[in-house]
């Protein structure tokens, strides 16, 4: 049985304390919130604290904060060699300091509140500054994951940046999609098969296999077509940005 303690309220430290609750061989001694209303409808309050001079022992203590409050949660921490780790992708893991035993437990997901996630399928990047601490981690991380990967600080950044590109501007570009539709009165959902199709035929495509539309076919007299029906300057350049960087990637 390996403990944990998770320090933070928001949407990655509520989908972990989820999924180390319904774990067989893990126990959540402790959850720590500067609100710890947020935290109510996961944990009784008397697992809750706001107090971080109340911290209870534990194997691991899982720091689930905004990137810039990491370093001043982990200043803060009474103890020291404890296995200390944080969940963010693009922070280094010397921000955690030198009073305990350093690591990583990032896990690679979009996180909402409103939706639920099936952690089993949530890649977990594990890294840690002493070797020794490596299995105990693995251990917490193959608790509640099948896919669980031992990285270096420099992949897992590297890896941030194409999370972001793959996730979160491609969620952009489909509030642009709702926005063109919203104005002129065509429901979204009528695009939702085409991006699951989408999404689908990377699964047995590369990337550059699977792209189609009016870029890859240099389609010239359509780019034009719907550069002058978008009339947001802003919308233009990123229409024309993405166009040009498709067509040299396929010359």
């Amino acid at each position: 049985m390996v403990s944990v303690i998770i320090l933070g309220s928001g949407n990655v430290a509520q989908h972990l304390i989820r999924a180390f609750s319904n774990a067989d061989n893990v126990a959540v001694v402790q959850a720590y919130a500067r609100h710890p209303e947020k935290l109510h409808h996961l944990l009784p309050e008397d697992k809750i604290t706001d107090n971080i001079n109340a911290l209870a022992q534990a194997d691991v203590y899982i720091i689930s904060v905004s990137d810039n409050a990491i370093a001043d949660v982990a200043a803060a921490l009474p103890f020291k060699d404890r296995l200390v780790v944080h969940t963010s992708g693009s922070t280094g893991i010397d921000v955690l300091g030198t009073a305990n035993r350093n690591g990583v437990f990032y896990p690679l997901q979009t996180f909402s509140s409103a939706k639920a996630v099936h952690f089993k399928e949530v890649p977990l990047c594990l890294e840690t500054v002493r070797a020794e601490d490596m299995p105990a981690l693995k251990s917490l991380a193959h608790s509640v994951s099948e896919k669980v990967y031992h990285i270096t600080g420099a992949q897992r950044q590297a890896l941030h940046v194409a999370a972001v590109f793959s996730c979160n501007f491609v969620n952009h570009l489909y509030g642009i999609g709702a926005t063109v539709c919203e104005e002129n009165n065509i429901p979204f959902n009528i695009l939702k098969p085409l991006i699951q199709e989408t999404a689908a035929k990377i699964t047995t495509l590369s990337p550059t296999e699977a792209q189609t539309g009016p870029a890859v076919r240099k389609d010239t007299q359509t780019i034009q077509r719907h550069l002058d029906f978008i009339k947001d300057e802003r919308l233009k350049e990123i229409y024309t940005l993405l166009t040009q960087s498709i067509q040299q990637t396929h010359e």
